[in-house]
């Protein structure tokens, strides 16, 4: 096959005759990238005033519902979110973002429309802006005109400093109130990374995370200078561990919550286990992790097991039901542990409130079947008016959650381990040798 035949069978994106010239077809191709990124930009913008035009839309419908004017709005963004397959954290910044453009930037909105910004720098622009009155960032709007071809070939960078710079000149207060604001969101966060590792992320005010990360500098180079054989780098994140938590490995008295199959922990099994937080991790570092065989310190560990009982057939936990109004300890651990995260469809955010899908002042049981883990978010938006959830028969726990416009989306329990291959008819792994 020649190289046109095989690149005509790839998708059928692009067509082009055995006869071309190779230098004009690769011309060819990136000339439809950028019309496809034109075409993103554009589609970003629609969305952007359908955002808006359905806010609006929302916010007439519940006043002539008679909901107050202070609650009119709410539900929106998870709305928008579920629409565009986000979290609803996403989608409340996609709605903001909505709103900035299409009331106070209309030129940066026409440079998106015609692709001379695409979503991401638009979003810079309104972000950096945020501090600022309506009609000072109409200002700065129109004084940047990113219509015009402003930003052609700046980067994330040059268009940041740009957009902070004209807004300091029509509001210096504002930004300098917005840098004294920013200490309040100090925060600590945890997000997953591969091959069994995590990033622990602090937000601190700039003195704080100098101050911090001299001091793990210091420690390392002291150490290093001793004869300590691991690298700069190693030195400071096992101090970081060490003077958090107290304890050189980090997690002395603390529940991981790792969920394994039995062949896996007893038998050498291969099947992956999966720590409640984190997501899936490999069987033989799981069983590292309990063994204590990786440890670098002597410190001995208490490991309790739990025994989680399931469905052969479907792979669901087993419960009991409670007649008490709140989840006990028990049971919200088992949900925690069946859910993993946040159970609204696209949020993974970590599981903060265990709900009752049925309410229970609707005579919903506090039972397994009818509870779900959620985030603060989402547990407090699925508590709007026309929003309703219930759970369904299946071979996993699911439920369907039902907006106010009458769109359904259907969301699982993720499988746990061993699941796939139970459902699959595969027998358990020999046990390894030795």
């Amino acid at each position: 096959m020649s190289r046109s035949q095989q690149i005509q069978a790839t998708q059928g994106v692009a067509s082009v005759p055995a006869r071309a010239h190779a230098g004009s077809f690769s011309g060819d191709l990136i000339n439809q990238l950028r019309a496809l990124e034109d075409m993103k930009s554009a589609i970003s913008g629609l969305q952007a005033k359908i955002a808006v035009a359905f806010d609006l839309a929302q916010r007439q419908e519940q006043a002539a519902a008679g909901l107050p004017a202070a609650e009119r709005g709410q539900g929106v963004s998870a709305q928008v979110a579920l629409a565009r397959r986000e979290s609803p954290n996403k989608g409340s910044r996609l709605l903001g973002f909505a709103k900035a453009l299409v009331t106070g930037m209309p030129r940066t909105l026409a440079a998106l429309e015609t692709g001379q910004l695409n979503e991401w720098r638009a979003t810079l622009l309104v972000k950096e802006t945020a501090c600022l009155s309506v009609e000072d960032r109409c200002a700065v709007d129109e004084e940047l005109a990113a219509d015009t071809g402003t930003f052609d070939g700046a980067g994330d960078r040059a268009i940041i400093a740009a957009v902070k710079a004209a807004a300091y000149r029509r509001d210096p207060r504002s930004v300098t109130q917005r840098a004294a604001h920013a200490a309040s969101e100090r925060h600590v966060s945890l997000r997953p990374a591969p091959d069994t590792m995590t990033y622990l992320t602090a937000l601190l005010p700039v003195a704080q995370g100098v101050a911090a990360y001299a001091a793990l500098t210091r420690h390392a180079d002291s150490a290093r200078s001793g004869g300590d054989s691991r690298s700069r780098g190693q030195v400071m994140a096992d101090a970081l561990v060490e003077r958090i938590t107290g304890s050189p490995a980090g997690f002395s008295g603390i529940d991981l919550q790792l969920v394994m199959t039995d062949r896996t922990l007893l038998q050498g099994d291969a099947e992956p286990a999966r720590l409640n937080g984190y997501g899936t991790v490999p069987a033989e570092w799981a069983r590292e992790l309990l063994t204590g065989s990786d440890s670098k310190t002597d410190q001995d560990f208490t490991v309790w097991l739990r025994r989680l009982f399931t469905s052969p057939s479907t792979g669901e936990l087993l419960a009991t039901d409670s007649r008490a109004r709140l989840f006990p300890k028990g049971m919200r651990r088992f949900i925690e542990t069946r859910d993993h995260s946040c159970r609204t469809p696209y949020c993974d955010a970590p599981i903060r409130h265990i709900d009752h899908i049925i309410p229970w002042h609707k005579d919903g049981s506090t039972s397994a079947g009818n509870g779900t883990g959620l985030c603060e978010q989402c547990n407090h938006t699925k508590e709007n008016p026309g929003w309703r959830a219930k759970p369904e028969p299946a071979g996993r726990h699911t439920l369907t959650v039902t907006t106010p416009t009458g769109h359904s989306y259907r969301s699982t329990a993720p499988p746990l381990p061993g699941y796939e291959r139970v459902l699959q008819g595969q027998l358990p792994r020999s046990p390894r040798p030795g």
